[in-house]
């Protein structure tokens, strides 16, 4: 248990910080939700919308320190990929 001033401040900010953390990577999980049911749906330009949507999202977690940088850009490409094979497919 934390015993010093400091130590319990610092337990103080983790609380904090654990808190704003969850709720920046639930909000990012939603974005990533809808951009999935929109592929799912199989309409390119609403999957399209909602990945762009998405992407400023993810990279403010990267930003943020809630998301590593490589974990966000693998995310992007890969669904910007799939979105882009809708396209293809729709053709």
């Amino acid at each position: 248990m934390a015993n010093t001033p400091q130590s319990k401040k610092r337990a103080r900010q983790s609380e904090a910080r654990f808190a704003i953390n969850k709720a920046r990577r639930s909000r990012i999980r939603t974005f990533l939700r809808k951009v999935e049911e929109a592929i799912a749906s199989g309409d390119q330009a609403v999957a399209a919308e909602a990945l762009r949507t998405a992407q400023p999202e993810m990279a403010r977690g990267v930003t943020k320190g809630v998301l590593h940088k490589n974990t966000v850009a693998r995310k992007m490409s890969r669904l910007s990929s799939r979105v882009k094979a809708l396209s293809a497919a729709a053709a």
